[in-house]
């Protein structure tokens, strides 16, 4: 296997096939259940659009292009070239673009406040694809008899709790069927696709652009309105690179060149063929394209690779947390592993259950997947919007692109964006606003961790005592030492950890090793074994010691002090005590944050995950001594 330029082997052969059909499960559900109503909305009756042949072969020219310009060539080939050591995704990208210490440079503080928009915007994705997804599957019902008319919603539901309440148990085994699932879906609209092409091939001149920009001429503002239904073809395209770092980037490409874009293609031309002669069928062309006999078994295939689109998203959003937790923008949740042997395997309870009330609430407030189309879209073109503005400073600092190209290129991909985004606005008074509000309420309380962290920091560091003043003072006025190893936790490695103080303060005994620990998270992925460890010998019986994780790795304490290996230092679990810090937090007057906002910090503090189970450590071999600190 030859190398790529983070030094990992590339795939190839078998292995390479083997990783692109699981590719195909978790990366492409989600826009290739765009089939089932992405033509449908372009025709709406609310865009006063007859599905005539300029109008079907305008809307065609427009799908082609759009996956064309944005899946084929922004994403397939641009922004999965900018990946933070191999793994990919919105956040990943706003920290391969802000290193440790921008945060004080404007236009650094500027583009990490757009990253962790776009990021708050992934969460109402999440809660708006499931319900999508399925109700656009479900409805096929509908198509093959009315009897099933009054079901579609409980269906819909029963479906949506099953899926959530599986999440649990973890995905590993029924992940193992979501490729070969997902691909016998492909190979089946790309059939449906082809019976109905053949009846008209002239649907294909539509990849000729002439046919969209005479499409927006003739239809005016509403043929700009129908923008916001074509983008549904590539609502899943932040997918592409968010899943990066499970399967690497030629995986990703070969799937969708081979397999993805040609299906779709084959299937959109085909509904195209067929409103072209049967007119009445834009009410639901997908379905309208299946023969009766295979209605029931297309159904239940269209409800599984909805379901597999759905679980891509929910477990997108656990791994999302799990890095915004890292990264100190999100407080300390539970986060279970549920295999011993994938690692990106994880359930997070809390977010859990939030998406599964969210996504029924959707359904029984939008009732049927074309009032739900009318909320989805606006998030998404505003993260690609803000996934073009992050790239261009990767294309000019860590490509070197000349200003020329660097402008051009994103002056080509962000005309497009907006375009989108333009088209999309006019559906915030009809649920557009559900995603912008709860990307706005979790930006809200990303921003405010974040920033009660660090006035918590400051707060302690004012009062923090030296290192070396503190070593100084033990070795004038030695206190008793008692047998055993003491790890003292603090998140700054150059002050003495208050819990220290106050253990001294208190006991008026030290332990007869000490150790100052500070756990880091870098603004990448994954640490290689020798780069975590940093040791240091303090003399009279001190050591400090830094760990360092990426953001998309869990700390496991004792697991990395037991590889520590130093004369004299014991760290054996058996003769080891941990002793944390535990703040109260009180809100105050001081400059900081609003009061309301100090209040919130307090509370999210207050339900954090203790440090005692994120960190891994034994409970019945942890001291906490508490402390409060004005805000």
């Amino acid at each position: 296997m030859s190398a790529n330029e983070h030094g990992h082997a590339e795939p190839k052969g078998r292995y390479l096939a083997l990783l692109s059909l699981s590719a195909l499960g978790v990366v492409y559900g989600d826009i290739g259940t765009s089939v089932l109503y992405t033509v449908r909305e372009s025709f709406h009756h609310t865009h006063g659009l007859h599905p005539t042949r300029d109008n079907v072969l305008g809307v065609l020219s427009l799908i082609f292009w759009a996956l064309l310009l944005v899946i084929s060539i922004k994403y397939a080939i641009f922004v999965l070239r900018a990946d933070n050591r191999g793994e990919g995704g919105i956040l990943a990208l706003t920290s391969l673009v802000t290193p440790v210490g921008a945060l004080k440079k404007n236009s650094r503080w500027v583009l990490i406040m757009l990253g962790l928009f776009g990021t708050a915007l992934l969460y109402g994705d999440g809660m708006i694809t499931p319900v999508i997804s399925v109700l656009s599957a479900v409805e096929g019902l509908e198509v093959a008899t009315p009897f099933f008319s009054p079901y579609i919603i409980p269906i819909t539901i029963a479906i949506l709790i099953g899926l959530f309440w599986v999440q649990k148990y973890g995905t590993g085994g029924v992940g193992r069927i979501f490729g070969p699932v997902t691909l016998l879906w492909f190979v089946i609209i790309a059939v449906l696709g082809v019976m109905n092409l053949v009846r008209d091939f002239s649907v294909l001149w539509a990849m000729n652009p002439l046919y969209g920009a005479r499409f927006f001429i003739h239809n005016g503002w509403n043929g700009f309105l129908v923008l916001g239904s074509v983008f549904l073809c590539v609502t899943g395209g932040e997918a592409l690179y968010a899943d990066m770092g499970h399967f690497g980037r030629k995986p990703i490409k070969l799937a969708w060149y081979w397999v993805v874009l040609p299906a779709l293609l084959l299937n959109y031309f085909g509904q195209g063929a067929l409103l072209i002669h049967n007119p009445a069928a834009v009410d639901n062309p997908f379905y309208r394209m299946v023969p009766p006999w295979a209605l029931y078994p297309v159904v239940v295939i269209a409800t599984m690779a909805a379901v597999i689109a759905s679980q891509a998203l929910i477990t997108g959003a656990f791994s999302l947390t799990m890095q915004a937790v890292q990264l100190g923008y999100m407080p300390r949740v539970q986060i279970e592993h549920t295999s011993s042997r994938e690692r990106g395997q994880i359930y997070i309870p809390a977010i859990n259950w939030v998406l599964m009330i969210s996504c029924i609430g959707l359904v029984l407030g939008f009732r049927d997947s074309t009032h739900v189309a009318a909320a989805y879209g606006v998030a998404v073109t505003t993260t690609m919007v803000v996934t073009t503005l992050l790239l261009f400073t990767v294309e000019r600092e860590k490509w070197k692109w000349p200003r020329l190209a660097s402008w051009s290129f994103t002056a080509v991909f962000l005309t497009i964006d907006f375009a989108f985004l333009g088209a999309n606005l006019v559906k915030i008074p009809h649920g557009g606003w559900f995603p912008l509000v709860v990307g706005a309420l979790i930006f809200g309380l990303m921003t405010t961790w974040k920033t009660g962290r660090g006035i918590l920091a400051e707060r302690m560091a004012s009062s923090t005592l030296p290192v070396d003043m503190f070593l100084a003072d033990v070795g004038n006025n030695p206190p008793h030492r008692v047998r055993g190893t003491a790890v003292f936790m603090y998140g700054n490695p150059n002050g003495t950890p208050p819990a220290l103080l106050h253990s001294l303060k208190h006991y008026q005994v030290l332990h007869q090793h000490t150790v100052f620990l500070a756990v880091m998270t870098e603004e990448v992925p994954h640490l290689q074994g020798g780069e975590r460890t940093v040791v240091q010998e303090l003399g009279h019986g001190f050591y400090r010691i830094t760990l360092r994780y990426g953001f998309m790795e869990e700390p496991d304490i004792p697991a990395a002090l037991a590889t520590i290996k130093v004369d004299g230092l014991d760290l054996s679990p058996g003769r080891t005590t941990y002793f944390l810090g535990r703040e109260t937090l009180i809100p105050s007057s001081e400059p900081g944050m609003a009061k309301w906002r100090e209040q919130l910090f307090a509370l999210m503090s207050r339900n954090a995950r203790p440090a005692t189970a994120f960190f891994g450590l034994p409970p019945n071999r942890v001291v906490e001594l508490g402390a409060q600190i004005r805000l």
